[in-house]
């Protein structure tokens, strides 16, 4: 019987370096990563590739991309894995570590590749030191490009912020592409057959139909956002899961899997709090590029 291509969707890795404290890492990612890798590598059919799209790792340093390289040896699974950088990721810090570069350091990581007959557009939006996303200008030239490239194939993109889905809320673009961007997006990506992105950042599984693009979000596997309380501010509590995507000719299917989790709380800020823990979080991330 034909098998269409599947794919596991991850996101928001959070890894930790496990010779430095961090009182910003609120789980054990290391185990749950460990523990989501061994189930993938049960799944049957086996799947054409995973997708990490972005927050890697929790601060950024070689150290912590060190331990994810080990997770990731220790499953020994047998197929392609697409790194996405997010905002806790630092560009330098995972060429150096994962890909052995040691120029160009502050060039942001787009790329592009073919499996199972899926053309996979990888965006980087990640801006050194802030919290929400960015697409910079020479990224869309080379998207405009990129998508012209294996015009047969149906494009899967991935970007670690998702679009504003409201264009005009200012706001809120801490927990997404500004609302620019995603307008320059959304006009660069119409009239291509996009199947899909592949996104995370705000840590709660959520599927939306953008201008007819599906853009899944997933929890990721550090903690998770509870959407019953973002009518009053930001409520983590323990979960995880991660995603399986099949690719039908109808279209993409996708199904997440969600992890054992007691749901208890870690952390609640209300909206009041969180111009200065954005800012907070920023001058954290200064500090530690300067180390």
């Amino acid at each position: 019987m034909y098998q269409h291509p599947s794919f596991v969707h991850l996101t928001d890795l959070h890894i930790g370096n496990p010779a430095v404290a961090d009182d910003h890492l609120h789980s054990d990612t290391s185990t749950t990563l460990a523990a989501i890798l061994a189930d993938v590598k049960r799944l049957r059919p086996v799947p054409a590739f995973i997708v990490a799209s972005g927050d890697l790792t929790n601060r950024g340093d070689v150290g912590s991309y060190a331990e994810l390289q080990r997770i990731f040896a220790d499953a020994a699974l047998d197929m392609p894995v697409i790194w996405a950088l997010g905002n806790h990721d630092t560009r330098a810090g995972f060429y150096q570590a994962m890909v052995g570069r040691t120029d160009d350091l502050a060039a942001p990581y787009c790329h592009d590749a073919v499996i199972a007959g899926i053309h996979i557009i990888t965006l980087d939006s990640s801006v050194p030191a802030q919290v929400g996303g960015n697409i910079e200008p020479a990224q869309f030239d080379w998207l405009e490009t990129t998508l012209r490239a294996h015009p047969d194939l149906p494009k899967l993109i991935v970007s670690h912020h998702p679009p504003s889905l409201d264009e005009d809320n200012i706001a809120m673009e801490w927990e997404a592409l500004t609302c620019a961007d995603s307008i320059r997006l959304r006009e660069i990506l119409a009239g291509h057959n996009v199947i899909g992105m592949l996104c995370g950042h705000i840590h709660y599984d959520r599927v939306s139909n953008w201008h007819g693009i599906p853009v899944v979000v997933g929890i990721g596997q550090h903690a998770a956002t509870d959407v019953a309380y973002l009518h009053e501010g930001l409520r983590m509590v323990a979960g995880a899961s991660f995603a399986l995507g099949t690719v039908r000719p109808s279209g993409m299917t996708i199904s997440f899997v969600p992890q054992p989790a007691d749901r208890r709380e870690l952390k609640r800020y209300t909206y009041a709090d969180m111009a200065g823990l954005i800012a907070a979080y920023e001058a954290s991330r200064t500090q530690l590029a300067a180390e």
